[in-house]
């Protein structure tokens, strides 16, 4: 397929960036006292600088917490710039050198960056795929994490009883039956993405208006759905703690519309010839990170209220990849 370029937004970003918009020109040292655990052991990245990045949302900020105690444990100085607005931000950041990695998911990268209107289907080929396609951007990506943290339509228990929905394609024949049986609440970024709200409408055959679609904040989405608010039907994550605590019912992709996004360590090329050890440090941590240790630290985020960084901390300790 050929690739779309995104030369104007990519254009806003370095805009963004030059002026403090993205948060890339401030971030704050990690300096937590950790120490090799069954990764870092010899200090393999004594004396590094490494920034890591993330995006903004619950998941995302735990992994780039991960990573930075990770090589902060194999010797590294950390630099957290976590908590980047937008997708494309905090890859750019990795791309142009201002960040070093991220972990970053590669349907993402395959229909939103790499600019393809249909995911490979199977999970492994995908990663390949954006593996050999963003070698030519300076970005070198990791081995993948089993944890695929895709896109999905939820809705309360007592509305799934009301209206029998199992499926996208039950949903997309409610719409076209009843109308007004159906309203979406979405974050902006779904709404406009390729692999979002309007690939799915096309692929279901839904009949979902722009008057029956709100726009918010992906966290008011969980509440606004889990009680019967204004939505019907809520975009989530299938990896957030949030379904299970609300008690939320996830449509099934019958279709296998959504790509898998699976996460991998996304690391700017020429860190990584610099400093090779990056791999051996992160390989083992991504190798143990799961569709339900993903569901367990977000929850801990989201539901319980815990810091991001002191859960990224907890578990790297608790599954030994680093000490005291």
């Amino acid at each position: 397929m050929a690739v779309r370029t995104a030369v104007p937004a990519l254009a806003l970003v370095l805009l963004a960036v030059l002026t403090g918009g993205c948060g890339l020109t401030s971030g704050s040292p990690m300096a937590d006292g950790v120490r090799p655990g069954s990764v870092g052991r010899g200090l393999p990245l004594k004396g590094a600088d490494l920034t890591v990045t993330s995006k903004s949302f619950s998941e995302n900020i735990v992994l780039g917490h991960i990573m930075g105690l990770a090589f902060k444990a194999a010797g590294a100085n950390v630099l957290d710039r976590t908590n980047i607005q937008g997708s494309i931000g905090a890859r750019e950041a990795v791309r142009s050198g201002g960040a070093d990695a991220m972990y970053e998911y590669t349907g993402t990268a395959w229909i939103t960056y790499l600019g393809h209107d249909r995911p490979v289907p199977d999970p492994a080929r995908q990663w390949r795929a954006v593996r050999d396609a963003d070698a030519r951007n300076g970005l070198t990506w990791l081995a993948p994490a089993a944890l695929d943290n895709t896109y999905a339509l939820a809705m309360n228990r007592a509305d799934a009883r009301k209206y029998g929905t199992r499926t996208l394609s039950d949903v997309a024949a409610l719409s076209r039956r009843n109308p007004r049986a159906v309203t979406l609440c979405v974050e902006s970024e779904f709404a406009a993405r390729d692999d979002g709200l309007q690939g799915m409408a096309k692929a279901y055959g839904m009949n979902v208006p722009a008057s029956r679609v709100q726009k918010m904040d992906g966290g008011i989405i969980y509440t606004q759905v889990a009680g019967g608010g204004s939505c019907t039907f809520g975009e989530v994550f299938t990896t957030d703690g949030r379904i299970a605590a609300m008690d939320l019912v996830v449509m099934d992709d019958d279709e296998d519309f959504f790509p898998s996004y699976n996460a991998a360590p996304e690391i700017n090329s020429a860190t990584l010839r610099e400093h090779p050890a990056i791999k051996d440090v992160l390989d083992p941590i991504t190798a143990r990170l799961g569709d339900d240790v993903a569901r367990e630290l977000n929850a801990r985020v989201d539901v319980e209220g815990q810091d991001p960084h002191e859960v990224a901390k907890e578990w790297l300790l608790k599954e030994g990849f680093i000490s005291r």
